[in-house]
């Protein structure tokens, strides 16, 4: 059967087309060929079509369309195998074309797809015949949507006259109504532009007299300011005395306590030193003898003089560190720049707390060191060494300020040694009755071991 519909002489093999397949026949053949897919094996179909044997007809039509097309057209036996599946679905149509006499009532399109496909003796003609019926239905279906859509723009034109019109009257109605507002608005308006005028010239007064205000009322707000930044900085002082007074009740004994009994160990291991110091006997002390005089043979106040310390002298330091109960006060960053401003601030402090340590072990002296933790990004982590307090400042409190702070935190009368070459840091401490010692003098005491 294949052989008598595409491969025997006096076939339609040999017939062609002079022109493209219409687009209507196209498609039929397309979805002939997706159809007879189905009943072919793996084996029986072109290599390009291989990779569609599983979809489904109408996938098939959708995404291999052009190469089934194509396919049919170049692949003889291909098409062969897809007539056969043609003339097993549809006998009737494929024995009406062999006879020459397609049916009278068939679809032209599926006449011309089915004769593509078995090419019959004439199937050109049909192809070609099918496509220029459908180009006749095509342009009579576009020719009766193209008059009814003449008729529908007709009506539409007509009632848009009509609207037209009517809206017209209405507008012109509108317009008599605007230009008698528009009169009523202009007298308004030159009325409202004359309150306007007064309405200005009051308001300029107004703004005169806010200004005034404003500029009285920003002084106020300034000097209330200023005021609250005083409050608040009084404020922190009486919380910290208070918190300070609280922590010192919890312990059991209060500020006061403390500094009283501080002083008081300070008296009696001043008055025991002195009287090692002096070694003199109890009964041997007469009230005659207490009296400021020179006696023969004894040296004048001019000799003392000439025997007295340097301030540069770091024998002057072990001779304050040497009083009962001393406390040696450091300004840490003033020291380490005067010594070594070229390390690091870190390798800094450890140097200067490592010799502070040595010197608090050889002189049994309190000894605190001072930091400015102004500029800090977070807190320094490090092990004070044995002997020495370390502090940093808190934001806002300068080192200086720190060291005042402690100085007046002392009992009047204890030996406060502070070491530091800032000029305001050391008058301010000697007015509150410490000794200050120039940062070389620290550092030649260290140098000396």
């Amino acid at each position: 059967m294949v052989e008598t519909a595409g491969g025997g002489p006096g076939d339609g093999t040999a017939e062609a087309l002079d022109r493209p397949l219409p687009e209507g026949v196209r498609r039929r053949v397309v979805q002939i060929v997706a159809d007879g897919f189905g009943g072919l094996t793996l084996a029986e179909l072109p290599t390009q079509l291989r990779q569609y044997a599983r979809f489904a007809p109408n996938r098939r039509a959708k995404f291999a369309g052009n190469a089934m097309a194509a396919a049919l057209e170049g692949d003889t036996l291909f098409r062969q195998r897809i007539g056969e599946r043609l003339r097993e679905a549809q006998p009737e149509l494929a024995g009406a074309l062999d006879a020459g006499s397609p049916p009278p009532a068939a679809d032209p399109l599926d006449v011309a797809a089915a004769a593509y496909v078995l090419r019959p003796t004439g199937w050109v003609k049909l192809v070609t015949a099918a496509g220029e019926e459908a180009q006749r239905a095509d342009a009579e279906r576009h020719d009766e949507e193209s008059r009814a859509e003449l008729e529908r723009l007709r009506a539409e034109l007509a009632e848009a006259r009509g609207q037209t019109k009517t809206e017209t009257e209405r507008l012109r109605a509108e317009l008599e109504t605007a230009r008698k507002e528009a009169e009523s608005l202009h007298r308004k308006l030159r009325a409202a532009l004359s309150d306007v005028k007064r309405g200005e010239a009051a308001m300029r007064k107004v703004q005169s007299e806010v200004e005034s205000v404003r500029a009285e009322g920003q002084a106020q707000v300034s000097a209330a300011e200023s005021e609250t930044r005083r409050l608040k900085a009084r404020l922190g002082e009486v919380e910290a005395t208070l918190e300070a007074t609280r922590r010192a009740a919890r312990e059991g004994r209060s500020v006061e306590d403390m500094r009283v009994r501080l002083l008081l160990d300070t008296v009696l291991d001043a008055a025991q030193g002195l009287r090692r110091e002096l070694a003199l006997p109890p009964v041997s002390v007469r009230p005659a003898e207490t009296v400021d005089a020179v006696e023969p043979g004894r040296m004048t106040p001019k000799d003392i003089a000439a025997r007295a310390l340097s301030e540069s002298d770091p024998a002057i330091l072990d001779q304050l560190l040497a009083l009962p109960q001393a406390h040696l006060v450091v300004d840490g960053y003033n020291v380490t720049k005067t010594g070594y401003p070229q390390m690091p601030l870190e390798k800094q402090r450890l140097r200067l707390l490592g010799q502070l340590s040595q010197l608090a072990a050889q002189t049994n002296a309190e000894v605190t060191c001072v930091f400015d933790g102004a500029e800090l990004a977070a807190p320094v982590l490090l092990a004070p060494p044995r002997g020495v307090r370390v502090l940093f400042s808190k934001p806002g409190v300068t080192a200086d300020e720190l060291i005042r702070q402690l100085v007046r935190a002392e009992p009047p009368g204890r030996p406060v040694i502070v070491a530091s070459t800032d000029r305001e840091v050391a008058d301010g401490v000697a007015k509150a009755g410490a000794r200050p010692v120039a940062s070389a003098v620290l550092l030649k005491r260290f140098s000396r071991g």
